[in-house]
């Protein structure tokens, strides 16, 4: 049973389970008991951390309105993260100990793990004495490391319109009421969920549906509004229910009796019920919760407002409607019907500007409103219009409760997840793969399943954030990426504090303190206050200029987890000595090798060398680092690839491209046991021989998504029949989406392609296979989109074999291209469903 709560954890919640999980661990026990030490320390540090987390959930909710508090939680996660350090030192050392077969640890580092064991329970000692710790409603004295999780009281809702007016919801309304005055053909309770981040103004939406005379156009026997608890349980939201239909309090000793007196308040009549602020996510809770509700008449509706798709998906919601932020004009509305008694010119022109800032959150519009209506000085105004709005004190502003409250139900591992994304300033476009792999690096990552990866325990994590409205995805025709609003971003620098900093949204001196830093642009006035930073763990540079060098790096930060450089021209071997380093990324550097010493680094998991073109080889010992997970190679002009990296456990790479080489040392066989990620194009396959193109195994390789593979088209072609052998033995994985062949000299395409192997073939491109005599049965491939035939001299004829002799031929077809067919002179259509094909290929090939 984990020692910590999962659902509304305190943010060190996390931290404080990786400790119990290090202490408990193989690696620091083996470590003490190989060399005779006192596990006595160990047992001694664990009891004061487990007072610590007898308090901590209690502290954190009191940080948002006692700065002292919150002072001290800052000193405590100091100390958390040096006792972090400390035992991934420790399981370095085991590692390194076991990889090496002997004892490399001299007595002097054994004394000094066991002094600073005894520093860090004595700074925690000192901690959990002081005065205020005195204040928390829970006892230190608890020893199971369960401490009661105090529930912080909630501003419950209910169906009286606190607004008025509400501005910008009149669409959304009359989708409500045409949802509430719809028939349904079953006898099924319809469910709508509206969903949307914190103070965008679901509640008030609900309460001006609930309240509004169209309603009573649907005719409902029964109607109730129930502001659901975050503490869910079943029994008492059900009496909740009753009491809402019934006017009264419901006095039900379980939930036979609660479900009795629903079912036979509900039962034959319409009712609307109102489930306002749902957090719950349990589908069996919700299907015992709706087991009376069932019984109501057809035409029943429940409407559910929520912060979380994933409430939505367990409700069974019918309908979903996801809430947005308003548009300029509505949301000026919003604020000068708060900021303006009588409206002011001068204040109007400032108060645009602070509308602008709001981002459309009526909440963010509400507050400020207010705020300014006290002022009437352009001083004032402006002040407020120059400051960060979002960092005005909690006790003056709405903002931050409402925000904190989605903040403050998120599970501990979440809260630190989220609390890392204030490294990045305001409206920077992140994708989701580069966060996962930083939660990754600082060990965020957590799973009890084995069958599951790191990665996607980090994909859950990140959707969970995004369902919950954390993030915005954002498509366009090029591009998917991910945004986070900045409400949420400066929600994420007031919960992280000074322990992330970025030289964007940042003027503070860097302190002692800080663990993550990001620069985004050169500015040397920061170079002496980063240096007080010794714990520092993340180092991201995203500009063309550092303010200082590599080795200062290295010699100064001992930390780092993860580092990450672009302009650097060499690596030096000091780069071994950041023994806790994870994640280690040179893309776009000019350097030419990485040194031998980079084997050392037992904890690296992801190595990115994108971009690199100086770079032709990799160390051949990089099979020593067993941890390492992912390797990126894209853009890099590799010779070759070291041995035995196959034998790494959950290793991927990611290259673009390999040159198969003449020689042995070069040839495909390297890329035997690697299991490839993303696109690859394997070129000069015409070095290739035939035993050599079946040990590449593309076969197996199941998250290869793209494949490329190219002859030299200046060769002579000697032996089409060995081409075509070559060929059939690259059988990639019938999950490939894109397949490009170029160059290939045989007269027959592979058996693979023409007897429907690739079913999930969204892309093909056959160019310059100028001896090949017909084309296969593409018509086949049922996902195929895009189908390109280039430079195919020997084609004469198209016909029924092409389409495949089904009435299926080409089901999702986008885009057909022919250019450079030169002896083609027939193409003979098949008639009835085969006929829009030939039309849709005139009309889009080019033939020359």
């Amino acid at each position: 049973m984990p020692v910590l709560e999962t659902l509304g954890g305190a943010l060190f919640g996390a931290v404080l389970q990786v400790l119990f999980d290090k202490l408990d661990s193989d690696q620091v026990l083996g470590f003490f008991r190989g060399r005779n030490l006192e596990e006595k320390l160990l047992k001694k540090l664990k009891r004061k951390l487990m007072d610590v987390n007898a308090v901590i959930d209690d502290a954190e909710q009191k940080q948002f309105s006692n700065s002292l508090v919150r002072e001290w939680l800052d000193e405590l996660r100091d100390v958390l993260y040096d006792a972090e350090d400390l035992l991934e030192q420790i399981d370095y050392e085991y590692s390194k100990t076991k990889l090496e077969a002997e004892f490399h640890t001299s007595s002097s580092k054994v004394h000094s793990f066991e002094s600073k064991i005894i520093a860090l329970r004595d700074d925690l000692k000192s901690l959990l004495k002081q005065k205020i710790v005195e204040d928390f409603k829970i006892c230190i004295s608890v020893r199971s490391g369960l401490g009661n999780k105090v529930s912080e009281k909630r501003n419950e809702s209910s169906s009286l319109v606190a607004e008025e007016v509400i501005f910008g919801r009149e669409e959304e309304k009359e989708m409500i009421f045409s949802w509430l005055t719809s028939e349904t053909n079953d006898n099924n309770v319809s469910i709508l969920s509206i969903v949307g981040m914190g103070g965008i103004g679901k509640t008030t939406l609900a309460q001006h549906v609930y309240d509004d005379p169209k309603t009573k156009e649907a005719k409902f026997d029964e109607k109730a509004w129930v502001c659901v608890s975050d503490e869910f349980d079943v029994l008492k939201v059900s009496k909740a229910i009753i009491g809402a239909f019934t006017e009264s309090k419901d006095d039900s000793e379980d939930l036979q009796m609660a479900h009795g007196k629903l079912k036979n308040k509900l039962s034959g009549r319409k009712f609307l019920l109102v489930l306002d602020n749902v957090w719950n996510e349990d589908r069996n809770q919700w299907k015992s919760l709706q087991t009376p509700l069932k019984y109501g008449a057809k035409g029943s509706k429940i409407l559910v407002t929520t912060r979380s798709n994933k409430v939505a998906s367990a409700m069974g919601s019918n309908n979903t409607h996801e809430l947005k932020q308003l548009g300029e004009d509505h949301s000026w509305q919003v604020f000068a019907k708060h900021a303006f008694q009588d409206e002011n010119c001068e204040l109007k022109e400032i108060g645009m500007e602070i509308v602008e800032k709001c981002k459309g959150l009526p909440l963010a519009l509400e507050t400020l409103g207010c705020l300014l209506r006290t002022k009437s000085s352009v001083s004032d105004w402006e002040g407020v219009l120059r400051s960060n709005i979002w960092d005005l004190p909690i006790e003056n502003s709405k903002i931050m409760p409402a925000l904190l409250l989605s903040y403050y139900h998120l599970p501990s591992y979440l809260k630190r997840c989220f609390a890392y994304c204030a490294l990045y300033p305001k409206d920077y476009k992140f994708d989701k793969e580069s966060f996962i792999l930083l939660w990754m690096a600082q060990n965020f990552l957590h799973c009890s399943q084995e069958s599951k990866s790191l990665e996607d325990v980090g994909e859950h994590y990140f959707n969970d954030l995004l369902s919950r409205s954390f993030f915005q995805q954002i498509i366009t025709d090029i591009e998917t990426y991910f945004v986070m609003h900045d409400l949420l971003n400066d929600l994420a620098k007031y919960v992280s504090g000074v322990i992330c900093y970025n030289l964007v949204d940042r003027e503070e001196r860097i302190s002692r303190k800080t663990r993550h830093f990001v620069m985004v642009f050169d500015d040397v006035q920061y170079h002496e206050s980063l240096h007080d930073a010794k714990g520092l763990r993340t180092f991201i540079s995203i500009s063309e200029y550092y303010m200082i060098s590599i080795q200062e790096l290295i010699s100064s930060f001992k930390f780092l987890r993860v580092l990450s450089l672009s302009e650097c021209s060499e690596v030096p071997d000091t780069i071994g000595d950041l023994i806790h380093l994870c994640s280690l990324d040179f893309s776009g550097a000019r350097i030419s090798r990485l040194p031998d010493s980079i084997s050392s680094l037992y904890n690296l998991q992801v190595l990115k060398l994108n971009e690199c073109s100086y770079l032709t080889e990799l160390p051949s010992s990089l099979y020593e680092l067993t941890n390492l997970r992912r390797l990126e190679l894209i853009g890099t002009t590799l010779r070759k690839v070291p041995p035995l990296l196959g034998d790494l456990k959950n290793f991927q790479v990611w290259m673009d491209k390999f040159h198969v080489g003449k020689s042995c040392e070069f040839s495909i066989h390297h890329l035997q046991e690697v299991d490839h990620h993303g696109e690859l194009s394997v070129r000069n396959l015409e070095n290739m021989v035939n035993c050599c193109a079946l040990v590449a195994d593309f076969k197996n390789k199941t998250h290869l998504a793209g494949l490329r593979l190219e002859w030299d088209l200046e060769r002579n072609i000697e032996d089409s029949t060995t081409e075509r052998e070559v060929l059939e033995n690259l059988q990639p994985s019938r999950h490939l989406e894109q397949l490009s062949i170029n160059g290939y000299g045989g007269t027959q395409f592979p058996h693979w392609l023409c007897d429907n192997s690739l079913l999930n073939m969204v892309s093909l491109t056959l160019k310059h296979c100028k001896h090949c005599l017909w084309l296969p049965s593409l018509g086949l491939l049922t996902f195929l989109k895009h189908l390109t035939i280039e430079d195919l001299d020997w084609i004469e004829s198209i016909d029924v074999d092409f389409y495949g002799n089904s009435s299926w031929a080409f089901a999702s077809l986008e885009m057909l291209s022919f250019t450079n067919m030169k002896e083609w002179k027939e193409w003979r259509c098949m008639l009835g469903a085969f006929c829009w094909i030939s039309w849709q290929a005139y009309q889009k090939s080019t033939l020359v």
